[in-house]
């Protein structure tokens, strides 16, 4: 099973689903992950700090939290990642990154923690954050927003 389902609320402008489900397929595929079930949502500031307080306890705005549905020895991913569309635009301002590519990069770092990566430390920090780059190198996430 190879299902990958984008959900867009629609006060955002949003994601095209086929480019989003590539990014997933592209580092399933280099993963070697042959079974998948993920649901992406794109959404608001509170209901992804709603989402953190409820289940990380911790009161703060993010911009994506990946929940795994899945044991680490299962064959297969299975999980949800939600993203904050506000934080995102607000993130990518702060950075100075074209907006589609921050959610790029958020799908990519969601898909990283549905695989297992933690940014916890410096050092996962640093390990995910080469990934990112490295997938974001790969992804053609100009015009990624509808």
């Amino acid at each position: 099973m190879k299902i990958i389902r984008i959900h867009s609320d629609p006060e955002y402008k949003a994601p095209k689903k086929n480019r989003c489900i590539s990014i997933i397929e592209n580092i399933f595929r280099s993963r070697k992950i042959n079974l998948y079930n993920i649901n992406i949502i794109f959404t608001s500031d509170i209901f992804v700090s709603d989402l953190k307080k409820e289940f990380f306890s911790k009161n703060q705005w993010t911009d994506v939290i990946a929940f795994s549905m899945h044991d680490k020895n299962d064959d297969g991913i299975e999980g949800d990642i939600y993203i904050s569309m506000p934080t995102a635009k607000e993130n990518s301002e702060k950075y100075n990154q074209p907006y589609e590519k921050e959610i790029a990069r958020l799908v990519i770092h969601g898909s990283l923690h549905l695989l297992g990566y933690d940014d916890n430390t410096k050092k996962q920090k640093n390990e995910m954050s080469n990934l990112e780059s490295f997938y974001l190198k790969q992804t053609d996430w100009k015009d990624l927003l509808e």
